[in-house]
């Protein structure tokens, strides 16, 4: 039953690019004294190529995209919530000390609340972490 939506996906996605490929001019090829011979594949055994492949990927009745794709997954997902949290750490400790060089007489209260804020920082890039690793480990889609 999955079989015909990926081929639908693919044949979709196939056009698309050809229709923005199609955009684009070609820029004018220099010409040589002595010209190769130009092997090109019939486009219906591409286009048989193409159709066929996502189905290759299905054995036994199991997806293999499940699986690559939540590894996929599990990358963004730690990655951008490593990224997102040093950034947001990296300025708040840098208004932090712009602030106490400013006001050195506050820098008790502002290091306690530095210090929870980067602890809530921190816990969102433990929930990327959580996430990843039920992608992972104990991904719901995988029977």
């Amino acid at each position: 039953m999955s079989a015909p939506r990926s081929l639908v996906l693919t044949a979709s996605v196939l056009l698309s690019c050809g229709a923005l490929f199609s955009a684009f001019v070609p820029s004018p090829l220099a010409r040589s004294a002595v010209s190769a011979p130009v092997i090109a594949l019939p486009t219906a055994a591409l286009s048989a190529a193409a159709l066929v492949t996502p189905t290759i990927a299905y054995a036994d009745d199991s997806s293999v995209w499940i699986p690559a794709l939540s590894a996929v997954g599990a990358g963004f997902a730690i990655g951008l919530a490593a990224i997102g949290s040093g950034v947001g750490q990296g300025i708040a400790s840098g208004r932090c000390i712009d602030s106490i060089s400013r006001q050195p007489e506050v820098a008790d209260d502002l290091r306690g609340v530095l210090l929870l804020s980067l602890a809530f920082m921190e816990s969102l890039t433990i929930y990327g972490l959580v996430i990843a690793l039920v992608l992972l480990f104990a991904n719901p889609l995988i029977k």
